[in-house]
């Protein structure tokens, strides 16, 4: 106020001091809308982050059937290979690289079921009592980047003579026809 009572008047208005709620409010708004961004840039941060590891995990599951695959077309196939002492791939221990690929590997352990051992042909199949079904397991591992890793089990037998007495002797079948029965993936829910 001035010495005679009144307000000083400025362009027509009356001049007031100012308290600076339009700047608190700007100021507020200001520090939402900059916690709403960065909110949004963590959550597409870790939406890249997941699908990143999706496509790791996926690929960690095609090394490993992969390794089924290569098993499976493997030769020599004989009862020697049994759980304790399978056929190891690669021998060395070091995974193999999946063709194309500088970080994706696979490994497989293929063995004679000695607890199916021989049993008829599956599937009513027609052979009589001269030929049986041999039993054998793959297990497959597939590794990529992230520590993706999936291992995969597939159980398959071959059809030969009953004439062959795994637990006495190493039987071999080599070209032998290899049918497919069962496949598990581990930790899948």
């Amino acid at each position: 106020m001035t010495a005679h009572g009144k307000w000083p008047v400025r362009a027509g208005r009356p001049w007031r001091r100012q308290r600076g709620a339009a700047l608190i409010i700007a100021t507020v708004l200001l520090l939402i809308i900059t916690l709403i961004g960065v909110a949004s840039l963590v959550a597409a941060t870790l939406e890249l982050q997941m699908s990143g590891n999706f496509q790791y995990q996926d690929r960690a599951f095609q090394a490993a059937e992969f390794a089924i695959e290569q098993a499976f077309h493997s030769e020599p196939l004989s009862t020697a290979s049994t759980f304790v002492n399978p056929k190891i791939f690669p021998a060395s221990g070091v995974e193999a690289l999946m063709p194309g690929s500088r970080s994706d590997s696979y490994s497989y352990r293929l063995y004679f079921d000695s607890s199916a051992g021989s049993t008829p042909i599956p599937r009513g199949a027609e052979g009589g009592t001269a030929l049986v079904a041999y039993h054998f397991v793959i297990v497959g591992n597939g590794h990529s980047s992230r520590g993706a890793e999936a291992t995969h089990t597939q159980g398959f037998y071959v059809v030969s003579a009953a004439d062959c007495d795994p637990v006495a002797a190493e039987c071999s079948f080599d070209g032998a026809e290899r049918t497919k029965t069962f496949w598990e993936q581990q930790g899948a829910e």
